[in-house]
């Protein structure tokens, strides 16, 4: 089966055009594509070779491109509009009615969403990245200025996940492992008591997380179907006796399961993507 190629074009980093694009196609069952990210396309050269680009690939695959473009100048996007391709242009999308409602011109100024232009959101994202590297994994403890702390297994997604929550949201997240010795005295560790109201469990299907760690340790102890079973049984009867809301993240994707987190406790997002 050829795959359809997707074009992202934007004048920054293309993030948007990508989230945007991807969940859109996501809707398309049974199709392949093949995506191509142009960022930083600023100038009228840039574009041009971004058209040539476009055309090209729609030649080597018989089949017209697709492009998302989140591009912000208005002779950039007519310059790459007239690429033999599907052009889906999301900024006449919505900033057009979004000027008309708000009687306002927008500054159609590139760099907006993903510059350092709010110098203090973009210290609160890096502050909070450091908090849940520094307290990885059990690491420094200081879970007294901790949001949230996420608790559950080895590699049941508490690290990505706090990370995530860090860099999208500014939330100030530690994880701790459950190891086999607090899985057996059947208590919250000490270092956890005092701040019972700000864990979150996540567990996860013995069957994948034996898959998991079966990639990092084969065939070793850590990654047996009888030690799995043990560890995730033993997690998930100890949230149920403190009562410790948790997520079965076997099928969620990262940001899933940081939406689900906030969703669902009375965390405020410092930042919005």
């Amino acid at each position: 089966m050829s795959r359809r190629t997707v074009f992202y074009v934007s004048d920054q980093t293309g993030v948007t055009a990508e989230t945007m694009g991807h969940s859109l196609l996501t809707q398309f069952e049974g199709l392949e594509f093949r995506a191509v990210t142009l960022p930083f396309v600023s100038s009228v050269d840039k574009a041009f070779e971004a058209v040539r680009r476009i055309n090209a690939a729609g030649v080597e695959t018989g089949m017209r491109a697709i492009v998302f473009s989140s591009l912000v100048q208005d002779q950039l996007r007519e310059i790459v509009a007239t690429a033999d391709a599907l052009f889906l242009d999301m900024f006449a999308a919505f900033v057009g009615p979004l000027e008309q409602e708000l009687a306002t011109r927008s500054t159609h100024r590139a760099g907006r969403a993903h510059g350092m232009a709010d110098v203090a959101a973009y210290a609160t994202r890096i502050n909070a990245t450091n908090f849940s590297l520094s307290n990885d994994d059990g690491g420094t403890g200081d879970y007294e200025h901790a949001d949230v702390i996420l608790i559950g297994v080895s590699r049941s997604g508490k690290t990505p996940t706090c990370l995530y929550m860090a860099l999208q949201y500014g939330i100030f997240a530690a994880n701790y492992p459950l190891t086999d010795e607090d899985l057996e005295r059947e208590s919250l560790p000490p270092r956890l008591v005092a701040h019972r109201s700000k864990l979150y469990g996540l567990t996860i299907r013995p069957e994948r997380l034996q898959q998991i760690r079966n990639e990092r340790r084969p065939e070793s102890r850590y990654a047996s179907a009888q030690q799995v079973q043990y560890e995730v049984r033993a997690a998930e009867a100890l949230f149920r006796r403190f009562s410790i809301a948790h997520l079965d993240t076997t099928e969620c994707s990262i940001e899933e399961i940081a939406s689900r987190i906030l969703d669902s406790s009375s965390i405020e997002r410092r930042l919005r993507p």
